[in-house]
């Protein structure tokens, strides 16, 4: 994402604007998600509801800005691929991601179709490789067991950062 605010700062105009407030919304939500969900084991909808329009106005408008409508089409599809998958492992596994994990994937998909599908599997893997790191840490240092429920979003929100912040390829 870094590279391409590069790009769109250098051709200027709103797409650089867009991007950036795109990028701010996405630093806030995390924030403020993070520290809900390690409190409550929550993502609760009014955080996460109100993300898919924004991040769809702001993102979507920096690619019309850019001229590059074929990042909205992906973008959308990256949310709904996302969406699903989330979806489907919640219906396979209830006990093991709760509904906000599910709304939350959306959202993380917007952005991260925004930049492509190398980035959309490249943040996914990222967040169940953290996710068990964290989970596995967590029992070594006894803080919890094998049973133990752990807050999920962080590690999809740190996920989805890591694969925006660094070069993937595709």
């Amino acid at each position: 994402m870094g590279t391409l605010l590069g790009d769109y700062a250098a051709a200027g105009g709103a797409a650089v604007w867009l991007l950036a407030a795109a990028l701010g919304l996405f630093a806030v939500l995390a924030v403020l998600l993070c520290a809900e969900d390690l409190r409550s084991h929550r993502l609760p909808n009014r955080l996460v509801l109100p993300a898919y329009p924004a991040a769809t106005v702001l993102l979507g408008g920096a690619a019309a800005a850019a001229g590059e409508a074929g990042r909205t089409v992906a973008m959308l599809a990256g949310a709904a691929v996302l969406w699903l998958g989330y979806f489907l492992l919640r219906l396979i596994s209830p006990a093991g991601l709760g509904y906000g994990d599910v709304k939350l994937a959306g959202v993380l998909g917007l952005y991260l179709g925004f930049l492509g599908w190398s980035h959309v599997l490249a943040g996914t893997m990222a967040a169940f490789l953290i996710g068990g790191l964290w989970a596995g840490l967590l029992v070594a240092f006894r803080r919890a067991t094998l049973k133990s429920a752990i807050a999920f979003g962080p590690c999809m929100l740190l996920g989805a950062a890591v694969a925006m912040l660094l070069p993937v390829p595709g």
